[in-house]
């Protein structure tokens, strides 16, 4: 069996959560009543409507797009959702998993209120060149504010370690004033709490953003996106990892060989990163909401 000497590679690494930005487009509606107040759009139920407008917020099942005048709507999405690009051959457009929504695409989305107020997209629809641009934004942005969060989570372990000691220094004081002449060993007390602070801060201060578990390489034929039985168990064996984690984020990327033209191996090399995580999603319950955006590099 001839295998090509590319593949998707998956990334294990440690939990750290991000938050993004955006500006954008405009929303058409058709019957019912919208409401707009405090920058949030209410959908009625049963309405149609068309909004454009940008990413600013990316969850597993759900995204949240801002118009041109600020206003918010929260996107559902469902199996039935069909996301592609504009224009192409015959105006058909190529399809992407809901993967390709990213913080920061600008995109039009057609689809319908539900009880909750939400839009439910029927249709998702975006230029190439803005798939591009989102992705680019996405790989220097989430670097950073993965490095944000560590450093949050740390202020706040400290923030909560201060708090804690503070708290042990007010019964140490009590304890001084009611004992008359326990001031000094109250004293050498404290100084010791606050020098574990220290000793806190400076353990915390050492962690680094993340660290890498493992690194897996799943094979593919030439020119295939479609998942061999080797490639499956080495995903089974990384979902299996996966769920002994408390805490974690899996990186996809896909790769292709040398052999065709630039575009069509960037379009293979994303196809095999969407079969990873379409595999992981439907038959390891991995959440959307734990992979870093797949990408396709195109040649190795």
């Amino acid at each position: 069996m001839k295998m090509s000497n590319v593949s998707s590679r998956v990334k294990f690494i440690a939990l750290t959560f991000v938050l993004a930005l955006a500006l954008a487009p405009a929303a058409f509606a058709q019957g019912g009543t919208t409401t707009a107040s405090a920058n949030t759009r209410t959908v009625a139920s049963g309405q149609k409507m068309t909004i454009k407008g940008v990413v600013t917020r990316r969850d597993a099942d759900s995204f949240v797009v801002q118009d041109a005048n600020g206003v918010e709507t929260t996107v559902l999405l469902n199996d039935r959702t069909s996301v592609k690009t504009k224009g192409g051959f015959l105006r058909g457009g190529t399809n992407y998993g809901v993967t390709a929504i990213l913080r920061g695409l600008n995109l039009e989305v057609e689809g319908v209120g539900d009880s909750g107020g939400n839009l439910v997209a029927d249709k998702i629809r975006f230029n190439e060149s803005d798939l591009r641009t989102a992705r680019a934004v996405t790989s220097n942005v989430v670097p950073v504010e993965n490095r944000v969060g560590a450093a949050e989570n740390r202020i706040g372990q400290v923030e909560q370690n201060s708090q804690r000691l503070s708290g042990q220094l007010d019964e140490l004081a009590a304890v001084s004033n009611a004992a008359r002449g326990g001031a000094k060993a109250a004293q050498e007390t404290a100084d010791a709490a606050i020098g574990g602070v220290n000793a806190t801060n400076e353990r915390i201060s050492a962690l680094d953003d993340y660290q890498v578990q493992n690194t897996t390489s799943v094979l593919f034929k030439v020119g295939s996106a479609v998942l061999l039985p080797d490639g499956k168990q080495k995903l089974d064996q990384v979902a299996q990892q996966a769920s002994a984690a408390k805490g974690y984020v899996l990186e996809v990327s896909g790769f292709a060989s040398a052999d065709g033209s630039t575009e069509a191996n960037r379009r293979l090399s994303q196809r095999r990163a969407d079969a990873v995580i379409r595999y992981l999603v439907e038959n390891h319950n991995i959440p959307l909401r734990r992979i870093i955006t797949p990408y396709g590099y195109g040649e190795l």
